[in-house]
């Protein structure tokens, strides 16, 4: 039996329109995103206030973050928001699909009903919040003889935040919604047409059916809300713009404030922290997920 040689694989030819396509997406990534980032690195471990002269000061800002109470404050109410948030966002949101994929009447037109704050801007839908908040509420509470409505809950530093949630949620859900609709419509009929021979009630197919095909469309929401919560600027500043204090200052207000107010090094330093912080939480949710094959 004679060994036969295997010939080589042709390359394939790479189309000259896929570099014309590439590079200049590269390009501009580099020039916006990377280099900018490498920079603000580099300068975290300096001294500058965002311009004029400079000097090393190795990883003092670093140091001086883990004891710093306001920078403590932001990443505590950052944290806890994006937790509360992203589970309120996801079980109203989830409740929603389930009733907007039932067999009802008008569901079609619910549904753009309801994706309807997805096309607003964040900072609109806050400042007329902050309204209904400040004045329509209040009114109604002081009409009504409601003590606890009588005042904007805005204005109170331990309710504050109750306030960003709610908007927030109020803002998230149809991003949230329509990827849950996708899911549900993907379950095959048959399925539920079985489970009701079987004699399986409503919230029998729910638990045993729709929510385990679902696992995967849950996972990806509650990934992109938490990471998309962490973020959070536009709502809180229309709403509070950090207040009353520093009781609703997120860690990109803390860290923009900074710029603006002299203290750019130490500001990259917490951008650069916080980076770090991201990203592992990422890889670990990453690593959770493919270990229950969820995605």
């Amino acid at each position: 039996m004679t060994a036969t040689t295997l010939s080589p694989r042709p390359k394939r030819k790479v189309e000259k329109i896929y570099y014309a396509f590439l590079v200049p997406s590269l390009v501009l990534f580099t020039l916006s995103i990377t280099l900018p980032a490498i920079i603000g690195i580099f300068f975290s471990f300096t001294n500058s206030i965002g311009f004029g002269d400079w000097d090393f000061v190795g990883l003092i800002n670093y140091v001086a973050l883990f004891s710093d109470p306001a920078v403590l404050a932001s990443y505590l109410f950052t944290f806890g928001f994006a937790a509360v948030t992203v589970v309120l966002v996801n079980v109203l949101a989830f409740l929603l699909a389930v009733g907007l994929t039932a067999k009802i009447r008008l569901k079609t037109s619910l549904r753009a009903v309801f994706v309807i704050p997805m096309v607003i801007s964040g900072i609109i839908i806050a400042y007329v919040f902050n309204f209904l908040f400040s004045n329509s509420l209040p009114e109604l509470g002081q009409a009504a003889g409601v003590g606890w409505l009588s005042e904007s809950i805005l204005a109170n530093p331990e309710l504050a935040w109750i306030g960003v949630v709610l908007v927030t949620t109020w803002q998230a859900i149809p991003g949230t919604l329509l990827i849950y609709i996708a899911g549900l419509l993907a379950i095959p009929g048959d399925v539920y047409e079985a489970a009701d021979l079987d004699g399986a009630g409503k919230f029998a197919q729910l638990v045993r059916i729709t929510l385990p095909l679902v696992a995967g469309y849950i996972v990806i929401n509650v990934l992109l809300g938490f990471k998309n919560f962490l973020n959070a600027y536009d709502v809180i500043v229309g709403l509070t713009n950090g207040g009353p204090g520093t009781a609703t200052r997120s860690i990109p207000m803390t860290i923009v404030t900074g710029f603006t107010g002299g203290d750019y090094a130490y500001q990259m330093a917490n951008a650069a922290m916080f980076f770090i912080i991201v990203v592992a939480i990422s890889l670990l949710q990453l690593r959770i997920t493919r270990g229950r094959n969820a995605l």
